[in-house]
């Protein structure tokens, strides 16, 4: 599966890594590049924006700290959401109310799936 991941810390690292090992191709965005090129050997591609790693993905993971980290990479002109013209379902962990606010409003088939958990130790 085709699959773009936001996020990169320790737990993303981690969840990111065994995607990768388990089969799936991934396409990474981390405000610290370094932290997605780390992957790269494993065999991930590293995004330049959260938008080119939310774009032709079957599914999207994000693993971010807070809201204000979920808005900056989800909302805008080439952020994630602005990418994903075809509508396929995206995953958005610890999605604050302006960022599920914004889904919502889309389209009415229902374009982004929420998840809410602690996304933090």
């Amino acid at each position: 599966m085709r699959v773009g991941f936001i996020g990169l810390g320790n737990m993303g690292s981690a969840m990111a890594r065994n995607l990768i090992k388990s089969g799936h191709e991934l396409v990474l965005y981390n405000r610290t590049r370094s932290r997605a090129e780390e992957l790269q050997p494993l065999g991930a591609r590293v995004a330049g924006t959260p938008g080119e790693a939310a774009s032709g993905v079957e599914v999207l993971i994000t693993m971010l700290a807070d809201d204000r980290a979920v808005e900056d990479a989800m909302l805008g002109h080439g952020q994630a959401l602005a990418a994903r013209t075809q509508r396929q379902p995206a995953g958005v962990s610890g999605c604050g109310r302006s960022c599920r606010a914004h889904a919502d409003g889309q389209s009415g088939s229902r374009p982004i799936c929420r998840s809410h958990g602690p996304g933090l130790g």
